[in-house]
């Protein structure tokens, strides 16, 4: 009882010394509420710039979390800790019910917010709505802000030790007896991971743009190089553009990866580059952004800038050994090899490497070579405004041979013939193809940009339609037969950056073997949601929506044009989009990528006219 009064005390404390610069948490769950029940991303975008216009500046970051789903950014890999058995045991404590009744409120609702919700009406129904600090002079209840929500569960995450797990569900259930029902309802579901409104990055800048005047370009160049979301809205919050301006590349915090184009020829990709070009090896692995600090600590961050340092510890040995720089950030591609033979493995089986446990074990069986293409920081110097020749000569003046460490094989060549002849010799290394990369004096490194200073030129183009797309899934529909009881086929889509939008162009059943059927509804439950999302541009109507986040690889014979399916209806004439002509999925799930990371429409448009010779005339003018 000592204990839990301690608890409750000290969360007294923090809303009392806070309430003059924080801000109700009901606000919160008000623009939650909204974004929940809206198709319209217009209408997100407004009632997330009111709602930020009115933060104190002290709060924003964390207001900002909160509506993104996280405690901090991904990159820093922040968790709560709490799984849902817990969670219903918090609701228990805080409401008075039983263990009993509120696992039968789960089995009956299935959404552990809206059994909080129930439970927290149950309370107040019966006349619960008082707390202990009605019998021990604390006063009134006061009502929740952001700040006691955030700094609440931020204590909940740092819980560790002994008795962990107690502290946790003591901590969250305090949480829970203040709350109002909604309130209660979305708070459980950010901490079981559920709050999944698809509140996007871009969204929160084109909110943060709107709501302190700001141009967007500015913000969004600031995530580039630093990209938490949290910290930027504070800095301009407290510190206006001046602030945003000041955030610079900065060890230990993964900067936005440069994107390629794709071009099907080698001479369109060196007409497209200036007539000469880097090439190099595109190896069939996991790209990594590795950066090392001052006091000799190495992260690896992935292509979605999470951090797996923790899977690649022979990597970051490695590096340490082979790059001769006290500070720096450097890129390449992790390969998988063979142990007995040195040959490539295929990119499968280095996802074993993900595994949490026995990761001794899996860099026996699937060690790791490195291959470098790329820095962008050296000993307190930012070298992304250089060109990439000169960035290739600072990378090359760095590395000492290493047995696992090596430059990205490459050839500049201004010859067609002489690139097609690299490829091959690609290909038949086990890799996918070719990176073909600008020389000229701008060819800087575009962090978080998709240009022609960069264009993929891979195996998969030498046929009408091998290659193959990442396409994100935003509906399902229910299968019939043998497939009765879990998901026939997805809905997937294609991303434009420009709208920050997904439009569908395909209907996917095929090439899912039985345990992919069986645990696909599993994989999709986080990201379930009753409607549309509002970034999903679609004609068709799936029995099922999800907020786009699952990146499936997919190929298919051909590219056609299609009245059923957005993707491209706007570079067309007539309502009609693109849809990919027997689409099937290549057992690849693209985990290393973010939906935003997928296939963009501008690229398949590329794709149809290469493939089927378009003429330009079918094109809008």
């Amino acid at each position: 009882m000592a204990q839990w009064l301690n608890v409750r005390l000290i969360n007294t404390k923090l809303i009392q010394n806070s309430v003059e610069s924080d801000i109700e948490f009901s606000n919160i769950v008000s623009v939650l509420k909204l974004v929940e029940a809206t198709t319209q991303r217009t209408v997100m975008a407004k009632a997330l710039s009111s709602l930020l216009s009115k933060t104190p500046p002290q709060v924003i970051d964390k207001v900002i979390y909160f509506l993104l789903g996280s405690l901090r950014p991904d990159w820093e890999g922040v968790e709560l800790g709490l799984a849902e058995r817990l969670t219903l045991r918090a609701i228990s404590m805080a409401t008075g019910l039983s263990i009993k009744q509120v696992e039968e409120l789960y089995k009956k609702l299935g959404d552990a917010g809206e059994v909080a919700k129930r439970a927290v009406e149950i309370k107040r129904s019966k006349g619960g709505g008082g707390t202990i600090f009605d019998f021990i002079g604390a006063g009134p209840k006061r009502k929740l802000t952001i700040g006691k929500v955030y700094d609440t569960l931020m204590a909940i995450a740092k819980a560790s030790g002994e008795g962990a797990q107690d502290t946790k569900v003591k901590l969250l259930s305090s949480l829970l007896t203040d709350a109002e029902p909604d309130e209660a309802k979305y708070i459980t579901r950010f901490v079981i991971g559920r709050l999944r409104l698809g509140v996007a990055d871009m969204t929160i800048l084109d909110a943060l743009s709107d709501a302190f005047d700001v141009n967007r370009d500015l913000l969004e160049k600031a995530y580039h190089v630093y990209p938490d979301l949290g910290k930027i809205a504070k800095a301009l919050a407290e510190g206006g553009e001046e602030a945003v301006k000041a955030i610079k590349v900065t060890p230990g915090v993964p900067i936005q990866p440069m994107l390629a184009e794709r071009l099907s020829s080698p001479k369109e990709i060196l007409n497209k580059l200036g007539g000469v070009a880097i090439c190099e090896f595109k190896y069939d692995g996991e790209r990594m952004q590795i950066h090392k600090l001052k006091d000799g600590t190495v992260k690896i961050f992935s292509r979605r800038m999470e951090d797996i340092t923790n899977q690649y510890p022979d990597v970051a040995q490695h590096v340490r050994e082979a790059i001769d720089a006290e500070e720096f950030i450097v890129e390449g591609e992790g390969v998988a090899i063979d142990p007995d033979t040195g040959e490539f493995r295929p990119f499968q089986e280095l996802m074993h490497r993900k595994r949490k446990h026995n990761i001794k074990e899996a860099i026996e069986e699937y060690p790791v070579d490195l291959y470098l293409f790329d820095v962008m920081y050296v000993n307190g110097q930012d070298l992304t405004d250089l060109p990439l020749p000169d960035r290739k000569k600072i990378l090359f003046s760095i590395i000492k041979p290493h047995e696992h460490v090596h430059h990205a094989d490459w050839i500049i060549t201004d010859d067609a013939d002489l690139l097609e002849k690299f490829f091959l010799d690609a290909i038949s290394s086990g890799c996918e193809g070719v990176m073909c990369k600008s020389v000229k004096i701008g060819s800087v490194y575009e962090m978080g940009a998709r240009g022609w200073l960069w264009i993929k030129y891979k195996r998969d183009y030498k046929s009408e339609l091998s290659d193959t797309m990442d396409l994100v899934v935003v509906g399902a529909f229910w299968g019939r037969g043998k497939r009765a009881g879990t998901y026939g086929a997805l809905l997937l889509a294609a991303y434009d950056p420009d709208s920050d939008q997904f439009y569908t162009v395909c209907k996917v059943g095929s090439g899912f073997t039985d345990e992919d059927l069986k645990k696909l509804p599993q994989m999709l439950e986080p990201y379930k949601i009753p409607h549309r999302h509002p970034r999903v541009v679609s004609k068709m109507e799936p029995d099922v929506w999800f907020t786009p986040g699952l990146v499936l690889e997919i190929t298919g014979a051909e590219i056609t044009m299609s009245p059923l399916h957005t993707c491209c209806s706007t570079m067309l004439k007539g309502d009609v989009g693109l849809a990919i002509r027997f689409p099937r999925f290549t057992g690849r799930y693209r985990t290393d990528k973010r939906p935003e990371d997928a296939t963009t429409v501008k690229e398949i448009f590329e794709m149809y006219g290469s493939q089927k010779k378009v003429k330009l005339t079918d094109q809008v003018p």
